[in-house]
């Protein structure tokens, strides 16, 4: 897919897209580091180069490719135990339902396979836009969080789907079980950054990243001493659901990264699923929702220590979004 465009007046290459094409900065930025962006005919690699008026720019949208695997009976193995299942397919959007201890995409830092080697390794096409690792992903879920996610599974889907994300007619519904009832209904809009004492936290940090979050009670436990909510983010911040709700002196159910102080050795991960994804088809324009079934621990906990008949009853897709009237 091709666009065209001619300069008016001077501007950055990089800022002349961002206001004409729908794509994130670091999306153009790869376009044009990957030689997708021409000016004048001629191939240009650098972000900030100076464009003048009656110039013509040209950006190939590439097509979507099947990329070569990681070795395969390593990922075999790797995801043996992990079943990932599709909850919808066309040819432009996959949607599945990320099961708890799988990480969406490869990083220094990850030795197992992940959702994108799955991925690559059922031949499924995917967009390339946002960069060798990345085939495919819009948004992501943390390793520990179960539940909904879209793929784009070309290019023109995922530019589509990531604007969506930005002006925020995409977003997910989440589910958790915390350690101790909620006092009411709470947003709560606190900045966060990594945690400066601890690496592999995130924080409440004066000048971190603008984050608002929005907590809705549910059902609390047979024993009244935990509880099931639903959350909606307005931003979407690194274990932004798990920081703001330390916050608060709350905690997500086997979450001792954020202060879970529980029986550790009968939960072995934390209890927070996303579980209703809205978005708009980036192609037919129609209006889509997903839900992702709970995880077999997850909902044991809940027949285990929960009334099941209210539970059944209150999650419905419908209760669950009317459970944030509350949001002015």
């Amino acid at each position: 897919m091709y666009k065209n465009f001619i300069v008016l007046e001077a501007n950055r290459l990089d800022k002349f897209l961002t206001l004409h094409i729908d794509a994130s900065r670091n999306q153009i930025e790869q376009l044009i580091k990957k030689d997708f962006v021409k000016v004048d005919g001629k191939i240009i690699a650098k972000p900030g180069i100076k464009l003048k008026p009656n110039q013509e720019v040209e950006v190939n949208f590439p097509e979507a490719v099947f990329e070569d695997v990681k070795d395969e009976e390593f990922i075999k193995e790797s995801l043996k135990d992990k079943n990932i299942e599709i909850i919808y397919e066309d040819d432009y959007i996959l949607v599945v339902n990320k099961p708890y201890n799988l990480t969406v995409h490869d990083a220094p830092s990850v030795k197992d396979a992940t959702l994108v080697d799955w991925l690559k390794l059922k031949n499924i096409s995917l967009s390339t836009i946002s960069g060798e690792e990345r085939h495919g992903i819009v948004h992501r879920l943390d390793k520990g969080t179960s539940g909904v996610m879209v793929v784009a599974k070309t290019n023109e889907a995922h530019v589509n789907l990531s604007k969506q994300l930005e002006d925020k007619s995409m977003g997910r519904y989440y589910l958790a079980i915390l350690d101790l009832p909620l006092k009411d209904n709470i947003i709560i809009e606190k900045p966060i950054a990594r945690n400066p004492n601890n690496r592999l936290k995130m924080a409440i940090v004066e000048n971190g990243k603008n984050a608002k979050s929005a907590f809705a009670k549910i059902e609390t436990s047979n024993n009244q001493k935990s509880e099931l909510i639903a959350c909606k983010l307005f931003t979407g911040r690194t274990h932004q659901i798990r920081v703001h709700l330390s916050s608060i002196n709350r905690h997500i159910l086997g979450d001792n990264l954020y202060g879970f102080k529980g029986e550790l050795n009968k939960i072995n991960r934390f209890y927070l699923h996303a579980y209703i994804l809205y978005l708009i088809h980036p192609i037919t324009n129609e209006k889509m929702s997903f839900k992702a079934k709970l995880s077999d621990d997850m909902h044991q906990y809940l027949i285990n220590n929960f009334d099941m008949e209210k539970i059944n009853d209150k999650i419905d897709e419908t209760n669950i979004i009317s459970n944030f009237d509350f949001i002015s």
